[in-house]
């Protein structure tokens, strides 16, 4: 029997889309190269927040497969890759595996196939790498099987918006490629949005990220002056949020995580260098964002001197190490790096998450605190490094002796903002 989906790489953006896709009747295969992710799903287990195990056991329901061997491919009316794109060590991109799923695409691409890539990417990939890729397999883009770009707009842990109301940007190597992806996703999407070509709709997701990207570096440069200046940027940030136009609020942090905020404006960096000069925004942005987990490390010093405590064995607990609140997921938190340096400076450290029940930091595993009343009572400092709403501001107020907080949550006498 045909597959009408079949989804490469069930990660936080393919297994969501494997779910919806399920939901509304189409026939989904998954494949992924990790035996951990295939075996787990078809027990029924997910391993992202976004899916629930309850949302597998419907997924297994509705005939969805996990697989590791590529042949499913062969028999699917379209293919969406939905692989990493990280960041390679010298900073540039790494479409290791954008290269090697198209490969396996293009050893089982079939006419009139729909060939999508979710992955998010420098403009030009979808052409410049992923086309001349699935021709080797004798077929041609536009004559024989569909090409387009539908950048994920996957935001993990929002409850109000998912991937069926968040639109979804497709750009098409041709009119007819645009319209068949829109056609697809129109399925099970609420709202579909043509772009001009596949650049177009490349360029759209890495301007959405660096918009972020440079918005947070600007009040993060802003809450450092301002501490400064003994100014409350919280405040202010309140106050210019009563604008009703031409104002949207970011807020500052200790440092920028995630898959996507620190990862792809560089993309979009790389792309530009290769025209002959920098992207100085983000560039700059980058380095602002950088200095965070630097910044906040120093506060911290700061904080425990002005209280006759040096760094060195003092203890210091750190409440939210995931990047973002009410997720488990770690991908490039703040908390790494604030982490190693307080090590570096002899800080006794212990972590409170109520998403992370163990927590690995260089392959040496970081104390977990169970009651979290009584270690804030005994710990020197306090650091609150991501405000999930599990967390009761009154009561890290109340019980904790030195509270540093980097995400404005919490008010009180012996509580520092950031």
């Amino acid at each position: 029997m045909p597959t009408d989906l079949a989804v490469v790489g069930l990660g936080y953006v393919g297994l969501p889309l494997a779910r919806e896709a399920t939901r509304v009747g189409l026939r989904v295969v998954g494949h992924d190269l990790d035996p951990r992710v295939v075996d787990g799903l078809n027990a029924g287990r997910s391993h992202i927040d976004d899916v629930t195990d309850e949302d597998v056991e419907q997924m297994l329901g509705a005939d969805f497969v996990a697989t590791r061997d590529e042949a499913v491919l062969g028999d699917a009316q379209v293919l969406a890759i939905c692989v990493p794109t990280p960041l390679s060590q010298d900073g540039g991109p790494d479409l290791a595996a954008v290269r090697s799923a198209a490969e396996v695409v293009a050893r089982h691409l079939r006419p009139n196939t729909l060939v999508i890539l979710e992955s998010t990417t420098y403009p030009g990939t979808t052409e410049e790498v992923v086309r001349p890729i699935l021709e080797r397999s004798g077929l041609s883009a536009d004559t024989d099987f569909h090409l387009v770009f539908s950048p994920e707009r996957i935001d993990p842990g929002n409850r109000v918006y998912g991937l069926r109301n968040t639109p979804k940007i497709v750009g098409g190597h041709a009119p007819c490629c645009a319209a068949t992806a829109a056609s697809f996703y129109g399925k099970f999407v609420d709202t579909v949005v043509q772009a001009k070509g596949t650049r177009e709709a490349e360029v759209a997701k890495l301007l959405e990220n660096t918009y972020r990207h440079v918005n947070i570096a600007l009040v993060n440069e802003m809450a450092i002056f301002c501490h400064e200046l003994g100014i409350d940027l919280w405040d202010a940030i309140e106050c210019a949020s009563t604008k009703p136009f031409g104002f949207q609020a970011f807020y500052p942090g200790p440092g920028v995580g995630g898959h996507c905020i620190p990862i792809d404006p560089n993309y979009l960096s790389y792309k530009v260098r290769t025209l002959g000069y920098p992207f100085r925004f983000v560039e700059l942005a980058q380095e602002i964002n950088h200095r965070m987990p630097a910044y906040i490390v120093q506060r911290a010093q700061d904080l425990l001197n002005r209280n006759g405590k040096p760094v060195s064995g003092s203890t210091v607990l750190l409440l939210g190490v995931t990047y973002k609140p009410d997720v488990s997921d770690q991908r490039e938190s703040p908390a790494r790096p604030i982490t190693r340096r307080l090590h570096a400076l002899g800080a006794e450290l212990r972590y409170h998450d109520p998403n992370v029940l163990e927590w690995i930091v260089d392959d040496q595993p970081v104390a977990r605190a169970v009651d979290l009343r009584a270690e804030l009572a005994a710990a020197d400092l306090v650091i609150l490094l991501q405000g999930h709403s599990d967390y009761d501001a009154d009561m890290l107020a109340r019980d904790a002796r030195l509270l540093f907080d980097t995400r404005g949550r919490v008010k009180g006498q012996r509580v520092e903002m950031l």
